[in-house]
């Protein structure tokens, strides 16, 4: 007797694309659920105050009464305002001293960090430290260092006979002792992304490399560096934004009645003077939009330019 013929039959096509239409679908609204939370926080933190600050701009409004609708007058006053203008000048001498400086140290520590050595999960803790420290905290403890009278930096360079400037209270150290304590506290943050893109390099190309005898500078140059270009911009791009938004330092370290803070007055310390101290708001939102403008033009150039530089493969 022949064996009976078994006979399978497919499941109609419209039947299987149904139910993997289902299932994106479902995907779809857990996905969006997932991300509701962070989307509302952005409309409601971030969003909806910029855009109330936009209308803000061109309006004259202290807070109390009622916006009274001006224009670009706001807009008009900050091209002729000096302090506004010394303000910007100020924040962008603040930017190109901090962010080469920073990102360079950085590069420089997170290889070191990347070394096998006895104790490096303390080391690596140790220079992240200044990352969580408050910032009104780092502020009060690097003004009593630059103390000219009781500082021990000055204390250190009189017992080595060096000059002992008046760090805060002159005009030629003023900025720069900002931007040191500045590349002090954000070292740790950029070496820590730099470390994880250093971690992912893989160890064949630094074999290959040794097979034909490069040394340790043509290493770090020829493939380090190459490879670390993801990190490297992030880390760039990240801080040319916060160092156009500096105020905490500013605000804790310079006396607001000395004549000092005119050489280191910032954006955001401008921003806050106008907004929350004269109770003009609206001029202060104008300054903030223009802040807006230069950092979005400086991140827009800095996305092009990667294209030549940044190495993803």
């Amino acid at each position: 007797m022949s064996s009976p013929i078994t006979v399978t039959t497919e499941p109609p096509k419209t039947t299987t694309k149904r139910k993997v239409g289902k299932l994106a679908l479902h995907e779809a609204v857990w996905g969006y659920i997932f991300i509701l939370p962070v989307v509302l926080g952005l409309g409601l933190f971030y969003m909806a105050p910029s855009a109330a600050s936009l209308f803000l701009s061109f309006t004259s409004w202290d807070g109390l009464t009622s916006p009274q609708f001006i224009g670009f007058d706001n807009f008009a006053n900050l091209m002729k305002d000096d302090k506004f203008t010394g303000s910007l000048l100020n924040t962008m001498l603040y930017t190109v001293g901090t962010v080469p400086l920073s990102v360079a140290l950085a590069t420089v520590l997170a290889v070191l960090l990347n070394q096998k050595i006895k104790g490096m999960v303390f080391y690596r803790t140790l220079y992240f430290i200044p990352v969580i420290t408050m910032p009104i905290a780092v502020g009060m403890v690097w003004k009593w260092l630059y103390n000219s009278e009781f500082g021990l930096i000055n204390h250190v360079l009189g017992v080595m006979n060096l000059p002992q400037p008046n760090w805060l209270f002159d005009e030629r150290f003023a900025l720069f002792s900002i931007v040191l304590v500045s590349v002090w506290s954000s070292i740790g943050y950029n070496a820590v992304i730099l470390l994880s893109g250093l971690q992912g390099i893989s160890g064949s190309y630094y074999e290959a490399a040794s097979l034909d005898g490069a040394g340790t500078l043509y290493k770090f140059f020829r493939i380090t560096l190459p490879l670390l270009t993801p990190s490297l911009f992030f880390v760039l791009v990240m801080s040319f934004i916060n160092s156009f938004q500096v105020f905490d330092l500013i605000f804790i370290m310079m006396d607001q009645q000395t004549t000092m803070l005119e050489s280191t007055r910032t954006v955001v310390y401008s921003i806050w003077e106008d907004g929350f101290k004269y109770f003009n708001m609206g001029y202060a939102s104008a300054q903030a939009f223009i802040l807006f403008i230069v950092i979005l033009i400086i991140t827009m150039v800095q996305m092009y330019i990667q294209k030549r530089w940044v190495h993803y493969q």
